[in-house]
């Protein structure tokens, strides 16, 4: 019997997981191709033959996902599998419409065949869209976790966009190890909150072998938390699920893939950022969850903001910079910085697309709705020297900067500036404390 030829279609993260978990081994299947797409400069490159295992000793190689409907053909591909997150159900089934019209079937794994089980206790946390909280939300659960006396691993949702092989299993501890990685400003989002609270944060590409390395860490482990990306679902079987949606995009809980998963999936709801968000949104949200997931128990947060020096917002013409892939691939036309920038009195928010250079340029020409926001894009060299000028080109009396890293330590930004941070703040109850209480409790026996 031939083996079934197959195309996986990703973006560098739950692509590479799905190969590892289901395919490497499977002598059914042969791999013919890895496709890429969201992420700049991540095409061109190969699946490591020290990664794809004995079955592909060539390695595997990673096309763009624009060349698609001709590697079909080319390849002569039986199945597409649709791989990576946060996209609309009509580019979904775009594509795998355009599958099928070029003779191929589209599938989707699911959490069955993709799921690993962990040694010890797992929190997962997702979310429905991009940018609706989870890092805050991560940090919340690891606050009541030490609290409680236990030693908490995070693992974060694969960002390789370097040397895979030489990034098969990361382990953050400190703020030198970012360095040591060569971490771009988008991995540094997610891992310098964890290291610079003192947690150990592990991230990569093989995650059975980095779940088994974090189990085992030299600091000790209790608990696994699993600190989601995009709007995927868990690749860790979690004993408790915890989801974030967004009350400033109603309807996408139920409209975006595989955000939807993440909701049906989850015992615990929070709907954030209830204090900047119109009532009727967080009614229709309610109503949505109560009609997919009416067993999860409901959390109601707020995103609190803390500015570190308001005078430099007050009055100011000011130049907001969030989160890039919040704004790109989560669409979010409003932020923490925006939020901030109106609280505190801004005098006008600068518009910084006319001064846009290089990749930023790009990036607004790629995603066109982004609006009066800069994208903190730092995917590579050449993108972070681009930010840098075009901060420096925008005719603003100062910087509002609302990413999750201090952005002045990885760039230089010369003109006056300050930091919006956010946090987690649940409203009434039930609780954080109150809904993983019963978790706390069986982990510690």
């Amino acid at each position: 019997m031939d083996k079934r030829k197959v195309i996986i279609i990703g973006a560098a993260g739950r692509d590479f997981h799905n190969f590892n978990t289901f395919y490497r081994d499977n002598e059914a299947y042969n791999v013919v191709a890895f496709t890429a797409a969201q992420i700049p400069d991540i095409a061109g490159r190969k699946y490591p033959a020290a990664l794809a295992g004995k079955l592909y000793p060539e390695g595997i190689p990673i096309y763009a996902q624009d060349e698609l409907e001709s590697l079909i053909k080319t390849l002569d591909a039986d199945e597409c599998v649709f791989a990576y997150s946060d996209l609309p159900y009509n580019k979904v089934m775009g594509i795998g419409a355009m599958v099928n019209a070029a003779g191929a079937d589209f599938s989707m794994l699911g959490y069955k065949n993709t799921m690993l089980k962990s040694t010890k206790p797992v929190i997962a946390v997702g979310a429905s869209r991009t940018g609706c909280g989870k890092s805050q939300t991560s940090r919340r659960v690891i606050e009541i976790l030490m609290a409680a006396g236990l030693k908490v691993i995070a693992i974060r949702h694969p960002m390789p966009y370097g040397d895979l092989e030489a990034q098969k299993v990361q382990r953050f501890a400190t703020i030198d190890d970012l360095v040591k990685h060569k971490c771009t400003i988008e991995e540094m989002e997610e891992y310098e909150p964890h290291v610079t609270r003192g947690n150990v944060i592990y991230a990569g590409v093989d995650y059975e072998a980095i779940l088994r390395a974090a189990e085992n860490d030299p600091d000790g482990c209790d608990v696994i938390l699993w600190d989601g990306g995009n709007n995927d679902f868990p690749f860790y079987n979690p004993d408790l699920m915890i989801t974030v949606v967004d009350p400033h995009r109603p309807g996408h809980e139920l409209s975006y893939y595989p955000g939807e998963v993440t909701l049906r999936l989850a015992d615990v709801v929070v709907i954030n950022k209830i204090d900047s968000a119109d009532f009727d949104n967080i009614q229709i949200l309610r109503s949505n969850i109560e009609k997919v997931n009416p067993r999860a128990v409901v959390v109601d947060a707020a995103s609190t903001l803390s500015v570190e020096k308001p005078e430099i917002i007050r009055g100011k013409r000011v130049l907001v910079i969030e989160d890039g892939p919040t704004l790109t691939h989560g669409e979010m036309k409003i932020g923490a910085g925006i939020v901030a920038a109106r609280r505190f009195g801004a005098a006008e928010i600068v518009d910084p697309r006319q001064y846009a250079v290089g990749k930023l340029a790009e990036t607004y020409r790629i995603y066109p709705n982004i609006g009066t926001l800069l994208p903190a894009m730092g995917y590579g060299e050449e993108q972070i020297r681009d930010l840098t000028a075009t901060i420096e080109r925008t005719d603003c009396d100062s910087v509002v900067i609302a990413t999750p890293i201090d952005l002045g330590r990885v760039i230089d930004i010369k003109k006056p500036n300050t930091r919006v941070e956010y946090s987690l703040q649940e409203i009434g109850q039930p609780d954080m404390g109150s809904v993983m209480a019963d978790f706390i409790k069986r982990v510690k026996g």
